[in-house]
């Protein structure tokens, strides 16, 4: 007989956590980024998008290349041309920045459509900038969950919830993380929900690490507001097992068409898989729960037709 790897086994003390977990409605981020290709009327047309495929929120993100990247980073050309906006990375960086203003009226469409705004602050200017917009959560992406100067102003001069990566991220550096907000004035640490993330575009099945859910609700679940998990893998079906495992918000990157310029669209949801993704997310909710009584009522029609010794009684008493 085949023994289970170690890494695959659940133990015991996960499956009393499980029994004792409460399921909330599952939120869905739909992580826009930048695949926006720098234009505000298509920022706008996939949050709508978004929202009609059942999002909870439509999300973006704010960098300041100057500050964000060094001169040499800055200069040098994108590894990847075929992708490229600009003659430089720097340049390229650029070209994709929305300004605070356009921020302000994707903030404001999506009002108009009943969307969560949202965005992920990758430097102190553009977490500053983000902040006074007063969104409803800001999202730190894994690249900078390391930046306490920026997290600092987000724990400091904020009051929403901070969604946090922990992509490319060692276990003494999520400790760091939690610690940071713990310290916090008030009650700080209980707006942080920390994610599960692999940072790779796309990543394998086998290197989502998805039982790493498990370490991360043991750990710190008491400690933060949720858990969620980032994916960047493809199709939708190993989202269900995240929120399975204790993910109370799932994000996923989402493009109109993942065929366009750019270097997140082929990880990227489109319209038709976000859809399906919430469907089958929605449909899971309902499904965590435990049986009421040992026979279901719709179970005692089937119970008395079909169970052996229930139809025939009579004859096996």
């Amino acid at each position: 007989m085949a023994v289970e790897p170690p890494a695959k086994k659940v133990r015991t003390s996960d499956l009393a956590a499980l029994h004792e977990f409460e399921y909330k409605p599952p939120q869905v981020i739909a992580e826009i980024g930048c695949n926006h290709k720098g234009e505000l009327e298509v920022a706008k047309e996939l949050l709508t998008l978004a929202k009609q495929a059942g999002a909870t929120v439509g999300k973006f993100q704010k960098r300041t290349p100057k500050e964000l990247l060094t001169p040499e980073q800055y200069n040098a050309p994108h590894p990847m041309p075929h992708n490229s906006f600009g003659g430089t990375y720097g340049q390229h960086r650029e070209f994709l920045e929305l300004s605070i203003e356009d921020h302000r009226a994707l903030q404001d469409h999506c009002k108009s459509i009943g969307l969560e705004y949202s965005c992920s602050v990758w430097d102190t200017t553009a977490a500053k900038e983000i902040v006074s917009l007063n969104p409803s959560l800001i999202k730190v992406g894994s690249p900078s969950n390391q930046h306490w100067e920026m997290q600092k102003v987000l724990r400091d001069e904020y009051k929403g919830e901070v969604h946090i990566s922990t992509g490319m991220t060692t276990k003494e550096e999520i400790d760091k993380i939690v610690s940071f907000w713990e310290e916090g004035a008030g009650d700080a640490k209980n707006r942080v929900v920390l994610y599960n993330c692999t940072s790779g575009y796309p990543v394998p099945f086998e290197d989502v690490c998805m039982l790493d859910m498990r370490m991360l609700y043991q750990k710190y679940s008491h400690r933060v507001k949720a858990i969620g998990f980032s994916g960047h893998h493809l199709g939708i079906a190993i989202d269900v097992a995240a929120y399975a495992l204790g993910a109370e918000w799932i994000e996923r990157h989402f493009t109109k068409d993942r065929t366009w310029k750019g270097t997140d669209h082929a990880a990227s949801l489109e319209p038709g898989g976000l859809g399906r993704l919430v469907r089958d997310l929605q449909a899971t909710y309902k499904c965590m729960t435990y049986k009421q009584t040992d026979i279901l009522d719709l179970e005692r029609e089937q119970r008395a037709k079909l169970k052996w010794g229930e139809y025939n009684k009579e004859q096996t008493a």
